[in-house]
């Protein structure tokens, strides 16, 4: 089924999701519910303000808020009005999200106040003039700096005719723009990436049926909206199938596991440590986890181990694993149903429907099956490139039309796609090549070893070698001597850290992963005298 085909654009799918699933439950935060009725009635609200707004076709519009109904609601006016979603970290900094509401030019701003933040009072005092602070709303919390609150917003919108909002809906085409996602720029300035309507909708409509959501599920989505992680694989997937979606704004394990129980939550994707956290939760036997049923994690190292406590302990029949990244509509490769829990743990899956992967050297020529090399990546999930920034895109999308993701991987004899690591968190080690998701993912089936990040340091001797931060499970002991001493074992000695510091919690992004660049500032200002 083409999903692209037979939506045509995000606004499509909540009106057809109202028409097939009605006064069924579409969304629940807090104590407030919208059936898909509901839902469909309050997109169309949110499309007359954003007209009222001003907000035209092709306009690029920021969203900076944590997961909520709002945030829907926002997004779904933004596309039904013809804007493009412009998703804004809410971990950024203002001249952060300054950089990237100037580089794309939005005319407007949709933010609140959350974690001690307000973001557009922040906008205001670290760039005055910038264009999209002449229409500013707060979708949640108290006003603050903001031109309009959420209810005025909507108040606004009342006098705009209905019929304008559906002839602004028909026009939408699954080529139309709906997001530039900007990446978070862990190598100069963020880029941002063009998804279309189409792209997303046939990536998880697919995605979703192959996980098999259906409407008698509820998904307690926890990856933050503004990554596709939470957007795409989360409220969009839902509501293609009618499945419930509860949006967490913060996650707290605790508080995760009491929705779980209340809301008989059903699915529940998200990295590693969210699961991590879940299981060692102390007071997780008072819960009942029986409904949780389909879950999808990736995105860094998952020991075999973990896959199997996600069955045992938190109830899951099915755990998948998956690779993406924003610029391939953060969807490539997925495990399917029935394959082996090794194969969960150690690989991505295979290409999803009309996806080819490559795997290629330096000079661009396809390596041998099995042997490692730069993932490659075309189909109908590749941006369409950089917001203004050609040369970006040229760099990244060759004549061809590959994407060179600059990850590391290779296939096995299956076509399973084995993340090696990315090329620029590769190291040298004497002349050897050392890839530290290869080196996390050995540390992490010791079993002291509950989370690990390798980084390469420098060595006088051997140019570079490896450091380990540790964070030791919890019941467990372990020396940097007994680690050292057990990897020697485990692994060949190029690949061996020679250095062990343990820490209480790896330091990671809104979107879990671990912020190497805040680890290599921590040793180097250790060993600096």
């Amino acid at each position: 089924m083409r999903y692209d085909e037979e939506f045509l654009s995000i606004p499509h799918v909540v009106r057809r999701a109202a028409l097939r699933f009605g006064d069924a439950p579409a969304l629940v935060d807090g104590d407030r519910r919208w059936t898909f009725r509901e839902l469909e009635e309050g997109m169309v609200a949110a499309v007359k303000a954003a007209i009222a707004l001003g907000i035209e076709p092709g306009d690029r519009v920021g969203l900076c808020a944590p997961n909520s109904a709002e945030w829907i609601l926002a997004a779904l006016g933004i596309h039904g009005a013809g804007g493009i979603v412009v998703p804004l970290n809410t971990r950024f900094k203002a001249r952060e999200l300054s950089y990237i509401l100037r580089k794309s030019g939005a005319k407007a701003v949709f933010a609140s106040s959350f974690l001690g933040n307000d973001y557009i009072a922040d906008l205001t005092s670290a760039d005055p003039g910038l264009p999209a602070l002449r229409r500013t709303v707060s979708i949640l919390g108290p006003q603050g700096a903001a031109g309009q609150s959420w209810p005025d917003f909507l108040r606004a919108g009342e006098a705009v005719p209905s019929s304008l909002v559906h002839e602004s809906i028909d026009r939408l085409t699954p080529d139309d723009i709906s997001d530039v996602m900007f990446t978070s720029g862990t190598t100069g300035h963020p880029k941002g990436v063009i998804l279309t309507h189409g792209q997303s909708l046939r990536a998880y409509g697919w995605m979703s049926q192959e996980y098999t959501f259906t409407s008698a599920d509820s998904f307690l989505v926890i990856p933050p909206f503004f990554h596709c992680f939470g957007y795409k694989a989360g409220w969009l997937a839902s509501l293609i199938h009618g499945v419930t979606v509860i949006p967490m704004a913060v996650f707290d394990a605790g508080r995760a596991l009491a929705l779980i129980s209340e809301e008989k939550v059903s699915v529940l994707l998200g990295p590693p440590t969210i699961f991590q956290d879940l299981i060692g939760h102390p007071e997780r036997s008072r819960f009942d986890l029986s409904s949780l049923r389909v879950s999808m994690t990736g995105g860094t190292t998952i020991p075999e181990s973990l896959i199997r406590a996600m069955k045992s302990e938190l109830s899951f029949d099915i755990v998948m694993s998956a690779y993406g990244l924003t610029e391939s509509t953060a969807l490539v490769t997925t495990t399917r149903i029935g394959d082996s829990e090794e194969t969960v743990a150690a690989t991505t899956g295979r290409p999803i429907p009309d996806v080819e992967v490559a795997i290629v050297d330096s000079e661009g020529q396809e390596v041998p099956l099995t042997d490692p090399g730069e993932i490659l990546v075309r189909g109908y999930n590749v941006t369409r490139g950089y917001w203004d920034d050609p040369e970006a895109t040229a760099a990244t999308i060759d004549a061809d039309g590959w994407l060179h993701t600059g990850d590391v991987g290779r296939l096995d004899k299956a076509g399973n796609l084995l993340i090696v690591d990315r090329k620029k968190d590769m190291y040298i080690v004497g002349g050897f090549n050392a890839y530290p998701a290869e080196i996390e993912r050995t540390l992490l089936t010791y079993e002291p070893v509950g989370q690990v990040a390798v980084i390469g340091v420098a060595d006088e001797r051997l140019g570079e070698v490896g450091c380990a931060f540790v964070v030791v499970k919890p019941g467990h002991e372990a020396s940097g001597a007994d680690i050292i001493a057990w990897a020697r074992e485990a692994m060949a000695n190029f690949k061996v850290p020679r250095h062990i510091r343990f820490v209480e919690a790896l330091p990671r992004n809104a979107s879990q992963k671990v912020l190497k660049d805040e680890l290599r500032t921590s040793f180097e200002r250790e060993v600096t005298p």
